[in-house]
């Protein structure tokens, strides 16, 4: 296709899947039932890290973590003690087990008591002196904070991955993307205002990566973090300000359409 015939084809997309209905399948709808910022962001941090395999699958393990915090994750975090934490013994999604939980517990615990936001988490303390700061140099240095405490296990370290490790960061991405970038229909949250949403980068699962591939907006054989900025420069070519919303486009042409 040329280009501003992709790029219809594209907008076309964004408006079909870039509304409210996305959310009740999508594990984004995890995040949604909560109000409260620092609730959504643990729920959204949750669901994006638990993100793979079948979505009902997915959401139905964030609703049963959840159901073990009380649905009051904010409070769990700050104030829990060893009678709240057994609650979590057992819990199981692919290889993220109990033992991970129980870290990422700490960290939270860690991190909201010295701060009302997880956005700090991905901001080093020389932030407001850098000449740039990309969504690259936050996802790096988020990994390194996160591993940051004494008794991080060493299994863990894989659910946490980052630019400098040369992945993807498909549930990292997709995560800023639902705190940082903002839209009309209220699927993505926008509760975060220091990374902009040009400076975001897309996701990119194995139904996008295809989609984009058949598409030629990719065209490195692997799927790394150079492919995902590669997708993403693309991207800003039909939108520089919130190249990411073409996700919806990307991904629902992949799950829903089988493109």
């Amino acid at each position: 296709m040329e280009f501003l015939e992709l790029k219809d084809f594209l907008d076309i997309k964004v408006a079909q899947y870039n509304r409210s209905n996305f959310i009740t399948n999508d594990p984004i709808c995890i995040p949604h039932r909560f109000s409260k910022k620092q609730d959504i962001e643990i729920a959204a941090f949750f669901a994006a890290v638990l993100a793979w395999g079948q979505r009902k699958t997915i959401i139905n393990k964030c609703t049963d973590l959840f159901d073990r915090m009380d649905n009051d994750p904010y409070n769990f975090m700050l104030h829990h003690g060893d009678e709240d934490l057994r609650r979590l013994l057992n819990f199981k999604h692919r290889t993220f087990n109990d033992t991970d939980l129980l870290y990422f517990v700490s960290f939270f615990k860690h991190h909201y008591t010295l701060s009302d936001s997880l956005e700090t988490a991905f901001l080093p303390s020389n932030f407001s002196q850098l000449e740039s700061f990309t969504a690259e140099h936050a996802l790096n240095h988020f990994r390194t904070y996160f591993f940051s405490l004494p008794d991080s296990p060493r299994r863990t370290v894989k659910h946490i991955s980052s630019p400098a490790q040369k992945s993807t960061c498909k549930r990292l991405n997709m995560f800023l993307r639902w705190m940082v970038r903002k839209d009309q229909a209220g699927v993505d949250f926008g509760v975060w205002t220091t990374i902009s949403p040009a400076d975001l980068i897309c996701p990119c699962d194995v139904h996008v990566d295809r989609v984009a591939r058949r598409l030629d907006l990719i065209t490195r054989k692997q799927t790394d973090w150079r492919t995902a900025v590669e997708l993403t420069t693309e991207l800003r070519k039909f939108d520089p300000l919130d190249p990411v919303k073409y996700d919806f486009a990307l991904f629902g042409l992949g799950i829903e359409e089988k493109f």
